[in-house]
């Protein structure tokens, strides 16, 4: 374990810093202030679910081009631009404007720099300089993403209680601007050596798988391996974004559900400690057919219990599963199809990731706004489980 933090600390920091602060992006973020906007706009659940679901396809699709930029430029100049992206984006919701359109392009360039740009460029960093060690990194960077949810949601609700929600997001900005750029420069000072050393490595690696995009969409493997890739992200993201609705209709309260992400977080460091390891020894395609029996589970609490206890044990197997699921999910694609064009081939599981967290908000909604419940949500979420578990158990000599 010495030997993996003293390999490369400051593109471990990088990692850790970078996905830390994407979490102003993600969906347990913004949806603090679910009610907050629906009553500033004057939408239902589904309409503001329509508007989320829109922005966030519209930046899985912008995502899938850019993002290949990671495999051309310098990783400096890439990771400059999408976190001062992120920090427009956060001041923009700060002084959002009272108009409709206006709340969409605010939404989009939120998950965009920050669920898709940021998330993307600490993972696949990680996952292709890390090469030994892969499956350790990944879950290194993926803390400062739990971090994140175990924090943040308690400074946003004091900040909320002590000012006001809009405050929380120029706090949010300035952050990033702060804190982060400043580690930026630090932690990526010799990247064009870090760079050149890998690339040496990829020349002097004639087996070294390497495949185009076009290669893998035409592969069987990528539609074997898709579904319980996007299962996690389907599921938790719709879960997320409806947490609100969630928690009245089981009696629990906003504090119970800040204190929840703690549990949250707590669980997923457990899970990423786990699941690192495991990938380091084992071989990623047979023990990923296992990364959803602890969102079967989860599913199961929700349905069946409601009490005090129950929202911390619910929101702690929630956070063991994208915990324990993001290491599988991180070296799984650099396992199938190589490190050269590792930036573009993520960036379409990315892609494919945020599109499939854009349709859930909006499924859950409007099977909340016709008069179903949790139940029905769930029974849709334990057939995905089911189906995203079967195919790669089924075709797993699928070469």
């Amino acid at each position: 374990m010495k030997t993996f933090f003293l390999f490369d600390p400051k593109l471990l920091l990088y990692g850790f810093t970078i996905i830390f602060f994407a979490s102003y992006g993600q969906t347990f973020f913004i949806s603090i202030f679910n009610s907050e906007i629906r009553n500033y706009y004057q939408l239902s659940n589904g309409e503001f679910a329509l508007v989320y679901a829109l922005s966030t396809l519209t930046s899985s699709f912008i995502l899938v081009w850019f993002a290949k930029l990671i495999d051309r430029i310098d990783l400096r100049i890439y990771s400059l631009m999408i976190s001062c992206g992120l920090a427009l984006a956060c001041f923009g919701m700060f002084l959002l404007i009272k108009h409709i359109f206006f709340l969409f392009l605010i939404i989009l360039t939120l998950r965009f720099f920050g669920q898709g740009a940021m998330g993307h460029a600490g993972e696949t960093s990680l996952a292709r300089y890390f090469d030994k060690d892969r499956g350790k990194a990944i879950s290194f960077g993926t803390f400062g993403g739990m971090f994140g949810v175990m924090v943040l949601p308690l400074l946003a609700v004091y900040i909320m209680n002590t000012f006001n929600w809009h405050t929380v997001w120029l706090v949010a900005s300035f952050s990033i601007i702060i804190f982060f750029v400043p580690i930026l420069v630090f932690s990526l000072h010799k990247q064009n050596m870090r760079h050149k050393n890998f690339m040496n490595t990829i020349e002097d690696s004639p087996n070294q798988k390497s495949w185009k995009i076009r290669e893998v969409i035409l592969d069987k493997k990528f539609y074997i391996y898709l579904p319980i890739s996007l299962a996690t992200p389907f599921i938790s993201t719709g879960l997320q974004f409806h947490q609100i609705f969630i928690i009245n209709q089981k009696g629990w309260t906003l504090d119970m559900l800040a204190q929840s992400f703690v549990s949250f977080g707590i669980f997923s460091i457990i899970g990423l400690i786990l699941g690192g390891p495991i990938i380091d020894k084992f071989d990623t395609k047979k023990t990923v057919i296992y990364s959803l029996l602890p969102l079967f589970i989860t599913i199961i609490v929700l349905i069946f219990f409601d009490n005090y206890i129950s929202i911390f044990v619910y929101m702690s197997l929630l956070g063991f599963t994208i915990g324990i699921g993001a290491p599988f999910i991180g070296a799984l694609w650099a396992e199938l199809y190589g490190l050269e064009n590792l930036g573009s081939i993520k960036a379409l599981l990315h892609a494919t990731m945020v599109f499939s967290s854009a349709l859930s908000p909006v499924i859950f909604g409007l099977i909340i706004d016709i008069g179903f419940g949790i139940l029905s949500i769930s029974i849709i979420s334990l057939f995905i489980i089911s189906i995203s578990t079967f195919l790669p158990m089924m075709y797993k000599n699928v070469k």
